[in-house]
């Protein structure tokens, strides 16, 4: 059974009424970002029920030691860590002398708890009974400032209902945090500084060796009836790692009193000092004030929903999927800085240790490209050329290879390999083809070419490089092969020949061939310059060539498929629908060796071939592999959905498409995979909004045209979006009798739809 606490709404995530049950869920949903920190939903007072602590700072991290039973050769060092930043939320709060706890109340009432997703503020409203009998209403307000993205706001309201009431709030900073998922039960920071003044105060910690310094601040206003009682803290405790204010204050019954703290980090990352930074981000907070700063908040909010929003017409659970997914992607990553990259888990939680997957390549790019300005992909694009170097040292250390062939790293923080499992390091090699295929992906969308000359092809030739040496030739059937891996469906581990990895292996050298003759005649300085700085020779190119041209795939001629991998065949084929539901999820009832040999499949591995490469096949062909491997899909990855409601879509089976479709957008809101209270799958969430943008929308971008195939579920009224392609921004609505176009921007642009041309001119409407 999925959860189903999550109250339908268009624009909020609401839970009504409190279940300590609910509350590490309920942390990892309500979370809040703004793509320089995070910070899970925990409780500013103190909470003695079970919590997950979560507060992360963006580009921050830790190598924690690897911990394994037997160590392998080429097992990396270290798994690299987002680290449980110090806690900035944290206000004890005593009543009437009584220290307030959720978790020791004797009543609460009208327990609510709102993400406002339209604004990016989080509230949480409730009344309850202390032990002592005192009554009080309670509102909170929280959010992470998007413009001074360094300062987090908090606004704490108290009225008492029944009695007067001696309040004491006792806010403070805290470096003594642990992580959770530590391998080794280490503290992760070392504290160098604590120092106060006045209502404000810093605690500057170190990373252990990373050394990365940051510094926690806070300042705090009292208010009575919303007027500033301008109050100091009439007492002071700090350790070598916290301070802790008090204040007191007394209010009669029915009035209310607030604490207002505005708090955040300054790290060295991006200040030479970091005390001085936290003053001067007082300074400008304290400048705007609580208002300002909500007002900012809301129309920065108001202006990421006005390019990115997908609206949909007459089913409230889609559309609160979708705005969901949209806005967590929005608070992880806004593309302001090359250095970042976008986790798994985002600031959400720390499984996946908040690093660097296939993921951004492969899900997140599309989405990124399509509702911001270029230079975001480009920043994206740009992270992994400027991590090159490491990873021709990762393929040339760990697998022995030679001459630049570059291996870039299943999971990273700045381009070292930090996976801590041998068979995914070494054998999930596919997520070289990601990075290749972004670059395609990114010229053949926004037109740019110049980043392959600048950048782009150094690191095609460093993966083309790698997969001429990862190729062995066989005399049996003379033709090249490539042995142990491991696909995209990771419940294969070790299989020789799988079809997705042979294929990009394939396409990676014959486009990078393609783009270094297109180089030579269009650029041929930088060519110059790059084949000398990479010493590559036409006899090299030859012997590329032999391997792309020659390159062996599995197929069937039973079933006209080609084959997963060379065994996939020689499975027990019992279809997922035939499998008892109580052995589902497999890979939590099953020991790995039976996984490992049963058919079934996490997510889609020779479909996402087919996905990327869609106009290399036929819809024909789709139907007959879409028919064969689905059946046997489990889909036990955040990733399959996805895919699978893109092709479903595109196939014309419009249930499966919307039951992947909810799937995929209602992942962490439902809870399907019974692990939400560990993060929310932020990587999978561009995977929902491509569901719809090129799954019912069906959009593709063919000989520099965008090309559209509208369809519409059943479920729905109508649907839109809007995607900024090459600097105009087209907006797209669908209901089920036709679709409408209209253009911002001063030039028209043709359109193909459903394979006829139309054409869009500036602020007129289309409808087709």
């Amino acid at each position: 059974m999925n959860q189903d606490y999550i109250q339908p709404d268009n624009w909020s995530i609401i839970e009504e009424g409190f279940d300590a049950e609910r509350v590490k869920s309920s942390e990892s949903l309500f979370s809040i970002g703004n793509g320089a920190m995070g910070q899970r939903a925990n409780f500013e007072e103190k909470y003695t029920g079970e919590t997950f602590q979560g507060s992360y700072i963006a580009g921050i991290y830790y190598p924690d030691k690897t911990k394994v039973g037997w160590w392998k050769n080429g097992y990396p060092k270290y798994f690299a860590k987002v680290l449980n930043a110090p806690n900035w939320i944290g206000i004890d709060i005593e009543i009437n002398g009584e220290q307030f706890d959720l978790n020791s109340c004797t009543e609460i009432k009208n327990f609510r708890r709102e993400l406002n997703m339209k604004q990016g503020v989080y509230r949480r409203s409730f009344e309850a009974t202390l032990q002592n009998g005192t009554q009080i209403l309670v509102n909170v307000n929280r959010f992470l400032s998007l413009d001074l993205d360094e300062v987090g706001v908090i606004n704490y309201e108290i009225t008492p209902l029944n009695k007067d009431a001696k309040i004491i709030y006792k806010p403070y900073i805290d470096a003594g945090v642990t992580n959770e998922d530590a391998n080794w039960e280490e503290k992760f920071w070392e504290p160098l500084d604590v120092n106060h003044n006045n209502n404000e105060a810093f605690v500057t910690a170190r990373t252990f060796k990373t050394h990365f310094i940051a510094t926690t601040f806070m300042q705090n206003s009292i208010l009575l009836n919303d007027k500033n009682l301008n109050l100091f803290p009439s007492n002071v405790e700090s350790d070598k790692e916290k301070v802790q204010f008090t204040y007191e204050v007394a209010v009669a019954k029915g009035e209310k009193s607030s604490i207002q703290k505005l708090a955040g980090y300054t790290v060295s990352l991006n200040h030479e000092n970091t005390q001085t930074g936290a003053e001067n981000a007082i300074k400008a907070a304290l400048a705007k004030g609580y208002n300002q700063l909500l007002q900012d908040q809301i129309a920065a909010w108001a202006k990421i929903w006005e390019m990115s929003d997908i609206t949909i017409d007459g089913d409230v659970k889609a559309q609160q999927g979708i705005r969901f997914n949209i806005f967590q992607l929005n608070q992880t990553y806004l593309g302001k800085d090359s250095r970042l990259n976008i986790g798994p888990k985002g600031f959400t939680g720390e499984k996946y240790g908040g690093s660097t997957y296939w993921d951004t390549e492969a899900y997140c790019i599309p989405f990124y490209m399509a509702t911001k300005d270029q230079q975001v992909a480009r920043n994206l694009l740009t992270y992994r050329y400027n991590q090159l170097d490491k990873a021709i040292e990762n393929a040339k250390d760990n697998l022995g290879f030679t001459n630049g062939a570059a291996l870039y790293p299943m999971v990273t923080m700045n381009g070292e390999e930090c996976h801590n499992e041998w068979e995914i390091t070494h054998e999930e090699i596919h997520r070289n083809g990601a990075i290749a295929f972004a670059i395609f992906n990114y010229h053949r969308y926004t037109g740019d070419y110049s980043y392959i000359p600048e950048k782009g092809l150094e690191v095609l030739i460093g993966i083309a490089r790698f997969w001429h040496q990862r190729a062995s030739f066989s005399t049996n059937k003379n033709q090249y092969m490539i042995l142990g891996v491991t696909g995209p469906n990771e419940y294969e581990n070790n299989v020789n020949n799988n079809f997705y990895t042979n294929y990009i292996a394939k396409w990676c050298i014959d486009y990078t061939h393609e783009q270094i003759q297109k180089v030579s005649l269009e650029y041929p300085q930088d060519h110059k310059r790059i084949i000398e700085k990479v010493k590559l020779s036409d006899a090299e190119l030859q012997e590329w060539l032999k391997v792309s041209g020659n390159m062996y795939f599995p197929f069937s001629e039973e079933h006209d498929v080609y084959l997963q991998q060379d065994g996939f065949l020689d499975k027990d084929l019992v279809q997922v629908k035939d499998l008892d539901k109580s052995q589902r999820p497999i890979n939590q009832k099953w020991s790995w060796d039976r996984v490992l040999r049963s058919p079934y499949i996490k997510q889609a591995d020779t479909l996402q071939g087919f996905y990327f490469f869609e106009d290399h096949f036929t819809k024909e062909q789709l139907e007959k592999h879409f028919n064969f491997y689905e059946p046997f899909t489990v889909h036990e990855s955040s990733l399959s959905p996805c895919v699978h409601s893109i092709q479903a879509a595109k196939l014309d089976k419009m249930d499966m498409a919307y039951t992947f479709y909810l799937r995929t957008s209602r992942l962490d809101l439902d809870d399907y995979n019974k692990e939400v209270e560990e993060g929310c799958h932020i990587t999978s969430m561009a995977g929902t909004w491509m569901s719809i943008v090129e799954g019912f929308g069906g959009m593709r971008v063919k000989n520099d045209t965008l090309h559209f195939e509208p369809k519409i579920p059943k479920e729905w009224k109508g649907y839109s979006f809007k995607i900024n392609f090459r600097n105009q921004i087209l907006k797209v609505s669908v209901n089920q009798n036709d679709t409408q176009f209209s253009l911002e921007g001063d030039k028209e642009i043709s359109v193909v739809v459903n394979g006829n041309e139309v054409l869009v001119e500036p602020n007129s409407l289309v409808t087709v």
